[in-house]
C-alpha cells in the first residue's frame, strides 16, 4: 500500500502549489514510501506492487508492526527440569530443554534444536549443572552442532570433581558461542563424558535457607547482528528481483499474519 502525496505536472504549477509541495518534501512528505504485509502459509516470497519501482531502484525495508519486529529482534531463553544422563562414554548426546522462559523468533524443536526464524549472527550462552557420583575426577566435552553437523573449533573440556565421602562432586559448565544461522537453521549443544557416573542434574527447591530449584540446563540466545555473508543476503526480508512496477521480496518461511514492513524506494 503506497502513501501518495501531491506531485507537479510536467509543465509546472503556480508558485503556491510549488511552495506547498517543496515544503512537504522538506518535511519528509515524499511519494516514495509505502507498506507491505508478508504472504502467509509458509510463503518465502511476497510480491510488492508499486508503480514507482524500476529495475534500478533501491528498496529499503524496515519492520512496521509488532509481528514484524518479532523477527527483527529475536531472542530466546530456555531451561530443562530433568536429569540428563549418558548411557555410553562413546556416544554424543544433545542437551535437551523442556521449558521456554522467553522467546521471540526462536524456538526449541525436537527437545534440543534451537531453531531461528530469520538470518543472523546469534550469541548462544549455556549453563549446565553437572554431577559426579564417582570417587574419581572425570572429564566432559561440550560442543555445538549446526543442522546436525559439528561446528569446527567449538568444543570445550571440563573436569567434574570427584565425590568426597557422601557428597557428590558438582560443576557448572558455562560458556558462550557466536554462530551464523539462516532462516530455519538450528543449533544443538552436544556433550559426552568419560564416565557414565557423570550426568546433568536438576535439583529441587531447598530450605535453610530457602532457595529456588536448580535447572539441569539453561540456554539463552540473543541476536547479535544481521551483518555477514549469506547466500540469501544480509537481511531477513529483501528485494531479490524487481522490474517496472513490482519487486519480489524474499524472506523466511512465514506463517504469521500481520507481518507488515514499511519500505522506501530510492531511484
Amino acid at each position: 500500500m503506497a502513501t501518495m502525496f501531491r506531485s507537479l505536472p510536467p509543465f509546472g504549477q503556480d508558485p503556491r502549489v510549488v511552495s506547498e509541495i517543496v515544503n512537504g518534501i522538506m518535511n519528509g512528505k515524499t511519494n516514495n514510501t509505502g507498506t507491505i504485509t508478508l504472504a502467509t502459509g509458509n510463503a518465502t516470497t511476497t510480491t510488492l506492487y508499486d508503480e514507482r519501482i524500476s529495475p534500478d531502484s533501491k528498496i529499503i525495508i524496515i519492520p512496521f508492526s509488532a509481528a514484524a519486529f518479532t523477527d527483527s529482534t529475536p531472542y530466546g531463553a530456555f531451561q530443562d527440569s530433568t536429569d540428563q544422563t549418558a548411557a555410553s562414554t562413546t556416544t554424543a548426546y544433545p542437551i535437551k530443554f523442556n521449558t521456554t522462559d522467553f522467546a521471540h523468533g526462536i524456538s526449541i524443536a525436537s527437545d534440543s534444536r534451537i531453531t531461528v526464524n530469520s538470518y543472523g549472527i546469534y550469541n548462544v550462552q549455556f549453563s549446565l549443572q553437572f554431577v559426579n557420583t564417582d570417587s574419581q575426577i572425570h572429564d566432559i566435552d561440550i560442543w555445538f552442532r549446526k543442522n546436525g553437523t559439528n561446528i569446527a573449533n567449538s568444543n570445550s573440556r571440563f573436569s567434574v570433581p570427584n565425590k568426597h565421602g557422601s557428597v557428590d562432586g558438582h560443576l557448572i559448565a558455562a560458556m558462550n558461542f557466536w554462530v551464523e544461522l539462516s532462516a530455519n537453521d538450528y543449533v544443538e549443544i552436544m556433550w559426552c563424558t568419560t564416565s557414565t557416573q557423570v550426568s546433568i542434574e536438576q535439583l529441587p527447591t531447598a530450605t535453610s535457607p530457602t532457595r529456588p530449584a536448580t535447572p539441569s540446563a539453561i540456554v539463552t540466545v540473543s541476536f547479535a547482528s544481521s551483518n555477514g555473508t549469506n547466500a540469501a543476503g544480509d537481511y531477513s526480508v529483501y528485494a531479490s528481483a524487481q522490474s517496472k512496477g513490482s519487486a519480489t521480496l524474499t524472506h523466511f518461511a512465514n506463517s504469521t499474519a500481520n507481518k507488515t514492513y514499511a519500505y522506501v524506494i530510492v531511484g
